[in-house]
């Protein structure tokens, strides 16, 4: 085995991820007009979660951040009026964020919006390329043995259900994207 070859890829690899990390999030900022990536994927983590269990410890573990980080963000979002928190009713100790009215609208704003971004970055790769690139990703996540707590489960909007309309417009300017 060439283990200079090995360490010299893992280092690409590390560098690469930690660079593009924080491309998508300055790229995907540009494209939402009243929330940045990091405060639209904690609202994303809420709605990836039951009702009963948004709270800080469950939102941290879902987006694989520290309970510090995630407080500082819940922070901003709570003044901007998009979530409150509440006492938890399963555990005492804990509070669970949930999100309002003004915040199901900013969020149902952001969907078009994170579609397109989702496309722009999407459209060099095929499906078979982008399942590999997943599977890869999660595999990396893994190298602690701890698995990632993902976002594959279909939402069930708490936000009044989206109208299928929209969620078709939104999936053909998607396809629209990917074919250029």
């Amino acid at each position: 085995m060439d283990n200079h070859r090995a360490l010299f890829l893992i280092q690409q690899i590390y560098v690469t991820t930690f660079s593009l990390t924080n491309k998508l999030q300055i790229k995907g900022d540009g494209y939402f007009e009243h929330l940045t990536s990091r405060q639209f994927m904690v609202i994303a983590a809420i709605l990836h979660l039951p009702e009963n269990e948004t709270t800080i410890n469950n939102i941290a573990r879902k987006l694989g951040t520290t309970k510090q980080s995630l407080k500082k963000l819940i922070t901003i979002i709570e003044n901007k009026g998009y979530v409150i928190t509440v006492p938890s009713q399963l555990d005492k100790r804990a509070v669970n964020i949930k999100i309002t009215e003004a915040g199901k609208q900013v969020i149902k704003e952001c969907d078009e919006t994170s579609i397109k971004f989702l496309a722009d970055i999407s459209k060099d790769f095929s499906i078979e390329e982008m399942e590999t690139l997943w599977n890869l990703l999660k595999k990396l996540y893994r190298f602690d043995g701890e698995e990632q707590d993902g976002f594959e489960e279909e939402v069930q909007y708490k936000i009044d259900q989206i109208q299928s309309d929209a969620q078709t417009k939104a999936l053909n300017e998607f396809e629209r994207i990917r074919k250029r």
